[in-house]
Parts: C-alpha cells; sequence; structure tokens
C-alpha cells in the first residue's frame, strides 16, 4: 500500500500595504457598516485596522487569505467596541431601552401574546438572496432600526456566527437576555423585509 500523498500548506504572504486600502478598503468598509450603522465609526475601525495589521504583519502566518486576516482583526475591534458601549450603558438607559423594546415588540402580538400575522413564505432560492447585493443593502437599512443592544447582538450572533457562549461572554448578558434580544431582532427584521423586500419581488 502507498503511503498517503501529504499536500505542502502554502502560506501566502502579505501584499504591499500601500495597496491594502484600494483592495480591501471597501469590503471592510460594508462589514463595519451592517455591524455598526455609523459612518463614522466603521470608517474609523476600518483604518484601525489597517494600521494594526501594519503593525503586527510580521505576525501574519500565511495560513489565511490576507482579506480574512484583516477581517478577524476588525471583527475584533468591533466586539470591543460593542463590549464598551454595553458597559457604559446606566442601569436607567439600559431599562428605558429595554421599555421601548417591549413597546416596539407589542405590535406583533394581540392581548392574548399570539401573532397579529403569521410571515409570508420566504423566496425559495435563499443562495441568490444571500448573494443579492440589493438584499444585503436592504437588511443593512432594517437593521437601522433595531434598538443599537440589539442590533449588536443579533450581528454577533447570526452575521459573525458566534455561539451563544461567546456572544454572552463577550457583552455579559445571560442566555435568557441574548434569546429576547434575538427574537425580537428576528421578528422586527422579518417584518422590515416583508414590506421592503419580499413585497416589492412578487
Amino acid at each position: 500500500m502507498k503511503p498517503p500523498v501529504r499536500t505542502a500548506n502554502v502560506k501566502q504572504s502579505l501584499s504591499d500595504p500601500a495597496l491594502w486600502v484600494e483592495q480591501h478598503g471597501d469590503y471592510l468598509f460594508r462589514y463595519a457598516m451592517m455591524r455598526l450603522r455609523n459612518r463614522d465609526l466603521a470608517e474609523n475601525l476600518v483604518q484601525e485596522t489597517f494600521l494594526a495589521a501594519l503593525a503586527g504583519r510580521k505576525s501574519f502566518s500565511g495560513r489565511s487569505a490576507e482579506r480574512t486576516w484583516m477581517v478577524g482583526i476588525l471583527k475584533h475591534k468591533i466586539i470591543d467596541h460593542y463590549r464598551k458601549d454595553f458597559r457604559e450603558r446606566s442601569v436607567t438607559d439600559m431599562q428605558t431601552h429595554q421599555s421601548e423594546e417591549e413597546q416596539t415588540i407589542d405590535q406583533f402580538y394581540d392581548s392574548l401574546d399570539n401573532p397579529r400575522k403569521y410571515p409570508k413564505d420566504w423566496m425559495p432560492d435563499q443562495q441568490a438572496l444571500l448573494h443579492s447585493k440589493e438584499f444585503w443593502s436592504t437588511l443593512h437599512s432594517c437593521m437601522g432600526h433595531l434598538p443599537k443592544r440589539t442590533a449588536h447582538a443579533f450581528a454577533l450572533r447570526e452575521l459573525d456566527d458566534m455561539d451563544t457562549g461567546e456572544v454572552c461572554k463577550e457583552l455579559g448578558i445571560t442566555p435568557t437576555n441574548l434569546w429576547v434580544m434575538l427574537h425580537r431582532a428576528r421578528l422586527q427584521l422579518r417584518a422590515c423585509l416583508e414590506d421592503n423586500w419580499f413585497e416589492r419581488k412578487r
């Protein structure tokens, strides 16, 4: 029996840092905007990402693509912002925010906690949907209507695919808090997408 053929791990090298903004700037900015909903903040964190990449380029292992490496840096900066934002909110602010979220979600239920209307079927071709720039633009717009804390939690769990334990640890919330926030986010986003995307595509 022949021994298994070993494939060499081809390590990738970094491109010229002078080209980073041109090669990756737009992508990183869109990534940040989807999660932060604030142009100035997104631009600042992308700039910080490039500076951190420049300072740490010797630590680049080459096992992942250059853009993937930079997205990882940006992701950690966004999480740091989320964590700081959560911790700086006073108890009064959080209680007020909770009240606003409860008032918002009331529109989806009647007095017996039954849904006022059931969501329509989503488009069958999900792969085409996820690769549609227009869809992502609509989703970004809909996320802009979510309360900030809810949007943060949704972005980490659904966009960055972090597991429940990681999200709770990063944001300093309980699994129950996270479940409620995600439930509200999904309902609000689905309603917004139905009005602004799926209805237009029928």
